[in-house]
């Protein structure tokens, strides 16, 4: 959830950034006066593990699943991403785009930069630009989305600005894997699952959900969310078994959905008027438009969730806290929503707490009343400025941006000899620096 972009959006000041890293264990937040990275491990608290105010006006703050890991992007230079292992507090790497970035996605094996019209990807362990998605219909938004797998390491984003299409590319193989027409309007919210098999899209009439298989195209399932109004769709999210799938929007209603197909019962004679006429209506939806037709075949929410406002920017995440699964709703008021979901009964779920991101909490009652381009080159080794714990200077030379190169700055680095454990915590970052 990036607001640094929007114009009179009514939230907290403060607040610039929030998402959820990718296996839900813990929430960034950026800010005018830094960043801060909280654990997601209960709900009674959300704990905060690290805050830095050495960069001010933090945009985008990404962190690698429960590495040390993280990716920045600050207002003062919109155009250069910096990745810094954040315990240290030091920085790894910078490069410098041709405009502003708009989205930062990571990976165990790749990053991604999505400007406006391109998209780059790097590589996860040494930060070389491995290949260039070069005039891309226009994504102001920074539409896109990146699978967690590293079997399925596929990125989603927009073929077409006018139509809800989605190209579908091979981060691994560096090729196109598929081009999947969603929708008839233009995409609003795309998200893979866990597996990296399923891909949902929303568009910005907002009323339909569909998930597709990846990298085939076929769509699985077709949602409605409402028919009585357009919404803009802010986020779409499954939950890491790929059981659930929740929707967002600038209302105050989250809808989930549950994936599962309904198994077909044997057609029984109806004894009924009211049965006999079901039957024959049914039956005659062969003879009615495809429009008509496809709303018959939609699936309806299994849950949905009431926030406490409505109108404010905000992104959705299903998590299992504390063995119990919750939905996590984080919006631009500044506000951490939890709640409890029933994964048989579904229904309305209960709000349990709302957290402040500035770390304090309110109870439930309380809430019902309610641009250089400067060369990242390094003259010391990653294990020692980590030994040092001081920050790596710059090179005196620098690498200018060029159309060929797309991407000014990064390192020659090489990848550790031994293995690699890029999720837990004690995890170094993936990189050894060194300079020619």
């Amino acid at each position: 959830m990036n607001l640094a972009s929007q114009s009179g959006e009514a939230g907290a000041g403060q607040l610039l950034f929030a998402n959820f890293n990718q296996d839900i264990t813990s929430l960034a937040v950026g800010s005018k006066s830094g960043y801060k990275f909280f654990s997601l491990s209960s709900v009674d608290k959300l704990e905060q593990i690290y805050e830095c105010t050495d960069t001010e006006d933090v945009c985008i703050v990404e962190r690698l699943f429960s590495s040390s890991l993280v990716a920045i992007v600050s207002l003062k230079a919109p155009r250069k991403l910096k990745v810094c292992h954040f315990k240290k507090g030091t920085e790894i790497c910078n490069y410098s785009y041709s405009n502003t970035i708009l989205a930062v996605k990571l990976n165990r094996q790749r990053l991604i930069v999505c400007l406006e019209e391109s998209l780059y990807i790097h590589n996860i362990r040494d930060m070389k630009v491995l290949h260039t998605i070069r005039e891309t219909p226009p994504n102001p938004a920074g539409l896109c989305a990146l699978s967690i797998n590293n079997d399925n390491c596929y990125l989603a984003y927009p073929g077409s600005a006018t139509i809800g299409e989605v190209q579908v590319f091979d981060t691994v193989n560096l090729r196109a894997a598929n081009m999947i027409p969603a929708h008839d309007s233009p995409l609003a919210a795309l998200a893979f699952d866990a597996s990296g098999t399923k891909l949902a899209t929303a568009s910005e009439k907002g009323t339909v959900i569909r998930v597709f298989s990846i990298p085939e195209g076929q769509k699985l399932f077709e949602f409605r969310r409402g028919v009585k109004r357009c919404v803009s769709i802010c986020s779409l999210a499954f939950s890491m078994d790929g059981m659930f799938l929740s929707a967002s929007s600038n209302t105050e209603t989250v809808h989930i959905f549950k994936l599962e197909t309904v198994k077909e019962k044997p057609q029984e004679e109806p004894t009924t008027w009211t049965g006999y006429f079901g039957k024959v209506l049914m039956a005659s939806t062969s003879y009615l438009p495809s429009q008509v037709t496809e709303m018959f075949n939609q699936g309806r929410a299994f849950a949905t969730v009431r926030l406490p406002f409505c109108g404010h920017k905000n992104i959705c995440s299903l998590a299992t806290i504390q063995k119990i699964p919750r939905l996590l709703v984080g919006a631009s008021d500044g506000y951490l929503y939890m709640y409890n979901l029933d994964p048989q009964e579904g229904g309305e779920c209960t709000l349990m707490k709302q957290h402040k991101l500035d770390g304090s909490v309110e109870t439930t009652n309380e809430i019902l009343d309610s641009a250089s381009h400067d060369c990242p080159l390094v003259t010391q080794t990653y294990s020692t400025a980590v030994a040092k714990g001081t920050h790596m200077p710059a090179s005196p030379t620098r690498l200018a941006y060029t159309d060929e190169l797309g991407a000014a700055g990064g390192t020659c680095l090489e990848d550790e000899a031994s293995a690699l454990r890029l999720g837990e915590d004690s995890e170094h970052p993936p990189m050894i620096l060194r300079t020619d």
